[in-house]
């Protein structure tokens, strides 16, 4: 049968150099014929199809029931006939009939053709978004081949990529032709095949530069627990060093600056601020807010949030330029940053001793006492209970009740001022943790481990879509 023979060879040269496994593509060509012989022969019919490895040959079988007696020959066989063709046939067995001659018309090889590529190519589709998908986290290099709607579209040389135009570094400008090196996001299967997409933008580019830069990350004795960025202007990376005799941040300035200075240069002259990671927050923090000198933190653990205090000359460095320095402080940390000046310290607690002082029974000290423990105005003080406020003032609750009940008195009277008058506002910055080491490497671990067992389980689950093929 030439036409069995002719495209059994194609499609298997096809399968070898598409990387697909054989059997896959021998599944592919048994499910076409098989549809095939249904159209021909009749859909109520029951059909076996087999690729014959010696001579490339497809061997098409009829399944018939074997009976007494025939009432629909294209189901049933009398036992005559069925032990002409297997000696040990009996009544209520199954017996296959080969078809010798199926004659396939032209039309008909055609449709078995179609079937075949499109199994082939659904094939190398899974097979490449299998092969995509365990590379989720990595770096990656392309060529840029063209624009589209603003995205670039890479070729990574079995596959493109999309390169999206709010993950392009602002400033830059690719041609086609050039490398572009990229963070791997994220493979999703869409209705035309795998989607690999890529960033320049994110953080985790950023580390990955690093890790190509410095050994020492590669191989475990520098930690990198978190990152934040401003693509294409400011960067602050944190690490932390396993052994104590290395500096985690000398080994990523490398000698002369040469390390940061390579990953400066990938990123398109990108600053990069790189921190000692610090167990103790406040040390941290004050690392983090480089190159800004710290006064004093105060954290608020239930907001997440941390106060500030700087002198008035390291203002503008604590909060940097148009807010960059405490935007990426804030980033970096994970808390919500608020930033003010000493000055403008003093006078909001000035302002806060003197609202705290129109309540009868609260005199100077109290105030004061009363704002080093948070209560900075009126409605904060009534708020608290006699217990409370006798814990914090030292003194009975009698007279803590008493304070309460002048403070609720005061306040119904409408005789005094709520709240003190803020008008130095406090200059603040609020963001999530954009990368945490310790997050992203549970994530990465456990995408890789679902991406090997999707790899693995590829060719099982093709085959399967095959055997379950059949038009309707």
């Amino acid at each position: 049968m030439n036409t069995f023979s002719e495209l059994g060879r194609v499609i298997e040269a096809l399968g070898k150099d598409r990387g697909i496994d054989r059997s896959v593509v021998v599944k592919a060509i048994e499910q076409a014929f098989l549809v095939t012989a249904r159209k021909k022969f009749g859909i109520q019919g029951e059909y076996e199809t087999r690729y014959n490895d010696g001579d490339s040959d497809v061997e098409i079988y009829q399944y018939k029931n074997v009976v007494d007696k025939v009432r629909d020959p294209i189901l049933e066989i009398c036992l005559g006939d069925a032990k002409a063709l297997d000696q040990e046939a009996e009544i209520g067995d199954q017996i296959g009939i080969r078809i010798e001659n199926p004659n396939f018309s032209r039309v008909d090889v055609q449709t078995a053709k179609q079937i075949i590529f499109q199994k082939v190519r659904d094939a190398e589709r899974e097979i490449l978004f299998a092969e995509f998908k365990h590379r989720e986290g990595e770096l990656v290099t392309g060529i840029a081949r063209r624009y589209e709607r603003g995205n670039i579209m890479v070729d990574l040389g079995k596959a493109e990529a999309i390169l999206p135009r709010k993950e392009i570094i602002p400033g830059e400008n690719f041609k086609p032709g050039d490398r572009i090196q990229a963070y791997l996001t994220e493979v999703v299967m869409t209705n035309r095949g795998p989607e690999i997409r890529l960033s320049r933008t994110s953080p985790l580019f950023l580390i990955k530069l690093f890790e190509l830069e410095v050994p020492e990350i590669v191989d475990g004795t520098i930690e990198v627990r978190s990152a934040a960025r401003e693509p294409g202007q400011r960067a602050k990376i944190a690490v932390a060093s396993v052994d104590k005799e290395i500096d985690p941040v000398g080994a990523c300035v490398g000698m002369k600056g040469s390390r940061v200075q390579n990953v400066v240069n990938e990123l398109q002259g990108e600053k990069i601020d790189i921190v000692r990671w610090a167990d103790d927050l406040s040390t941290f923090a004050r690392s983090a807010l480089a190159p800004a000198e710290i006064a004093n933190i105060m954290f608020d653990e239930e907001e997440h949030s941390m106060d500030v205090v700087v002198e008035d000359d390291q203002l503008s460095l604590a909060i940097g330029r148009r807010g960059q320095n405490v935007r990426l402080a804030a980033m970096l940390t994970g808390y919500k940053v608020n930033i003010i000046s000493k000055i403008k310290l003093q006078q909001k607690i000035k302002k806060s001793v003197e609202n705290l002082m129109q309540i009868p029974g609260v005199s100077d000290p109290k105030a004061q006492v009363l704002v080093q423990n948070g209560v900075m105005a009126i409605g904060d003080l009534v708020a608290l209970t006699p217990t409370e406020l006798s814990a914090i003032l030292k003194v009975s609750e009698e007279e803590s009740q008493k304070i309460l009940e002048n403070g609720r008195q005061a306040i119904e009277g409408a005789a005094i001022t709520l709240q003190p008058d803020e008008s130095e506002e406090i200059v603040s910055a609020s963001a999530v943790p954009v990368y945490n080491g310790q997050l992203v490497n549970e994530k990465k671990g456990a995408e890789a481990v679902k991406g090997q067992d999707k790899f693995s389980d590829v060719e099982k689950r093709l085959r399967e879509e095959l055997a379950a093929f059949k038009i309707k």
